[in-house]
């Protein structure tokens, strides 16, 4: 359903004002912790790349690593449960692949549209089948949008700052009157997962396995908090596109960008990779089940290249069909929403699509030349 689905987001806590503060109590606590107690060392492929990158794609070696999430990340978020789906901390190997330097730009997204005049979810009309019970005239196109809310307000209600909106698709990301003109740079959004696979097909890649984005985005560290190590704002640098300011107000943009940035604004990791933390979410190719990583704990040794359960189950809409994502966006934020952390989870119906949602892409080595 294009309009229930995108409530992967939602955390169903009452906070209050007290919620930063016991964020940053915890990040001080913990500071100079050694986090990587439930890791073991990544063991990355001693096998180099097959041969010169593809444009615009870097080389991830692939190799064996300690993958989720622990009690670490949980400390650092001023509301409960962003490990809930992430434990047990789990052993997987996957093996080397390409991987997209950047999300999928605006620019890279229209070339693939004039080429083939793909027509994405989110520009279609919703057809009586879809939703037999709707009114005609709420059958319009269009997408879900954040929009600050003009006042605090509890965060237990996520329809106070988003909001299904006609005519919001990739080209006008916040509704009709906005436009991607001068946002070349920044990366697509208003995707939903077969659109995402429709360009990957054109590109000659795919979506990558939640296996395979986690173990790139980690960028061969072991057992860190963030894509770049155990500080947030190390030397009181900004990582990341994250929301700074009172959820759901107002993005003060202290890390240089209110709302979306152009990608590649922040420093690669470990393998060259940008923005696999913030800015905007990406879509994985795994189906999402809460439990999976305990199914594959339980199935003991090292998980070989992990494709995902065979079936989506999420308990908070157990009718709807949701891929992962991962990496989090420029809502993430401390109050709210922390799965920038880099083990953490995100999931998403198929068919929805957000302004704060994109992907990028993956191609196997043996079709890389």
């Amino acid at each position: 359903m294009r309009w229930s689905g995108w409530t992967w987001a939602v955390v169903f806590v009452a906070a209050g004002l007290m919620a930063g503060f016991l964020w940053n109590t915890a990040r001080t606590k913990a500071a100079g912790t050694d986090f990587a107690s439930s890791f073991e060392p990544t063991i990355p492929n001693k096998a180099r790349a097959p041969g010169p990158a593809p444009a615009g794609m870097v080389w991830i070696p692939g190799g064996e690593f300690s993958m989720g999430s622990d009690a670490s990340s949980e400390a650092l978020c001023g509301l409960a449960g962003v490990t809930r789906d992430a434990l047990p901390v789990h052993r997987v190997s996957v093996d080397g692949f390409w991987m997209d330097q950047t999300d999928v730009t605006n620019e890279k997204f229209e070339a693939f549209v004039r080429a083939t005049g793909y027509v994405t979810i989110a520009e279609r009309k919703p057809t009586p089948e879809e939703f037999p019970s709707a009114p005609p005239e709420n059958l319009v196109a269009g997408s879900t949008v954040f929009t600050p809310t003009p006042g605090p307000v509890p965060l237990n209600n996520h329809l106070q700052w988003w909001s299904y909106v006609p005519g919001a698709d990739w080209r006008h990301p916040e509704g009709p009157r906005s436009s991607i003109v001068g946002r070349e740079k920044c990366p697509v959004v208003q995707v939903a997962y077969p659109d995402a696979v429709a360009y990957a097909k054109w590109a000659g890649k795919r979506l990558p396995t939640e296996a395979e984005w986690e173990f790139a985005a980690r960028g061969g560290l072991s057992g860190k908090l963030y894509a770049w190590g155990n500080e947030f704002r190390p030397g009181g640098k900004y990582m990341a596109n994250t929301y700074q300011g009172r959820f759901p107000m107002q993005d003060t943009g202290e890390d240089g960008f209110a709302g979306i940035a152009p990608v590649a604004q922040f420093p690669p990791n470990g393998y060259g990779l940008y923005d696999m933390a913030g800015n905007v979410w990406q879509w994985c190719s795994d189906w999402y089940r809460p439990d999976y990583y305990q199914q594959l704990a339980d199935a003991g040794g090292v998980a070989r290249a992990p494709q995902g359960p065979s079936t989506p189950f999420d308990p908070m809409e157990p009718t709807e069909q949701k891929k992962v994502q991962k990496g989090g966006s420029f809502l993430c934020t401390d109050q709210y929403c922390t799965r920038y952390l880099v083990g953490t989870r995100g999931k998403g119906e198929i068919n929805s699509a957000g302004n704060h949602l994109g992907f990028r892409c993956v191609r196997s080595p043996s079709k890389s030349s």
